[in-house]
């Protein structure tokens, strides 16, 4: 089952997509909390947590939030709480958690319907280096 330590969030990405890649780059270079470990939707680690919560991944299935305590976050809510995490500036994007996430998650799906069209896709999952291979399960 998933093994995460319970002070860790875990985020779980479309691992062919290049936009999603890019934002778990971006996430690493300013988690300076350490708080964020990664798996690709399509590792096993993801595909056990879509079973967990019964997900449909038609509908949800570019980032997700995971963490042993506070159980999953998705879409647009997954990611403002990312960015909450984050420090300053990134965390100020928190504020918009106020906003109701059917309305949130309208614009975060118009991203995420588009996302290949965009920034494009990836023949496979990103293979983190060597220095980055302890962020990420399996």
């Amino acid at each position: 089952m998933i093994q995460l330590p319970s002070n860790k969030y875990l985020i779980l990405f479309d691992g062919v997509c290049n936009l999603c890649n890019t934002s778990v780059l971006y996430v690493i270079k300013h988690d300076k909390g350490n708080k964020f470990m990664f798996a690709p939707l399509q590792s096993n680690i993801g595909q056990q947590i879509i079973a967990k919560y019964n997900l449909d991944t038609s509908k949800t299935d570019s980032i997700l939030l995971y963490s042993p305590n506070k159980g999953l976050k998705v879409k647009s809510i997954a990611a403002l709480h990312i960015a909450k995490h984050l420090g300053f500036p990134n965390n100020l994007l928190s504020i918009f958690l106020i906003v109701p996430a059917f309305i949130s998650n309208l614009v975060y799906d118009f991203i995420a319907k588009n996302r290949y069209k965009w920034y494009g896709k990836k023949e496979s999952c990103m293979i983190p280096t060597p220095e980055l291979k302890a962020k990420f399960l399996e």
